[in-house]
């Protein structure tokens, strides 16, 4: 479950995207981006808040950002930091490009093999939980138990964006197309389009 606040953050997501994305060889667009659709995994510590972003600027292709949220930074990852930003209700958050963070590796692993779902998201109002209804569908395609990733251990910025961890290669793909593959994968659809996401191999 993924607990939202209705406060600030500065810069704002889209604000920090139009700046990072650019610098990304992978990227392809022109001007502010607009996001599109999106969905959160769950960090079972609790600790670190995870949100996949599909945006995309005018004219430009549909591109997949996952990012991390941290309270504090993550020791060896100052490569994959976006940027900081203030949160209105929990302060400092280090923003991560999460294809280097083993806490969404390790959530990325579960939905593709053991078929995780996405977090629900609520709002709380006044004391009360309200459900927000998802912009997108995950599904992941394996049903046989996800491997502990352990460490990330290498990541290929490109598209697509490799991420080699201690038990499992995850494939990430940065401009969403028609892509397909045989081997165990994450799929995402939104307006009526499913499209392959991610997949997984076995080292």
């Amino acid at each position: 479950m993924a607990l939202l606040h209705r406060t600030t953050l500065r810069p704002t997501k889209l604000e920090l995207l139009s700046v990072w994305l650019p610098t990304r060889r992978w990227y392809e667009g022109d001007g502010e981006v607009e996001r599109v659709a999106g969905f959160r995994f769950d960090d079972p510590a609790g600790a670190v808040g995870m949100e996949t972003m599909l945006v995309r600027s005018a004219g430009g292709p549909v591109h997949q950002v996952p990012l991390s949220y941290r309270e504090t930074p993550l020791p060896g990852a100052d490569d994959f930091l976006v940027a900081t930003a203030e949160h209105g209700t929990l302060g400092t958050r280090w923003v991560y490009d999460a294809c280097g963070d083993p806490v969404y590796a390790a959530a990325l692993a579960r939905a593709i093999l053991a078929g995780d779902d996405q977090a629900e998201e609520y709002f709380e109002d006044d004391g009360r939980r309200v459900y927000r209804e998802p912009t997108m569908a995950i599904a992941g395609s394996g049903r046989a138990g996800a491997p502990g990733v352990g460490q990330v251990r290498r990541v290929e910025d490109g598209d697509p964006t490799v991420v080699v961890t201690d038990t499992v290669e995850l494939t990430v793909l940065r401009r969403i197309g028609d892509t397909g593959t045989s081997r165990p994968a994450l799929t995402g659809t939104w307006d009526g389009e499913t499209r392959v996401l991610a997949y997984a191999s076995n080292l």
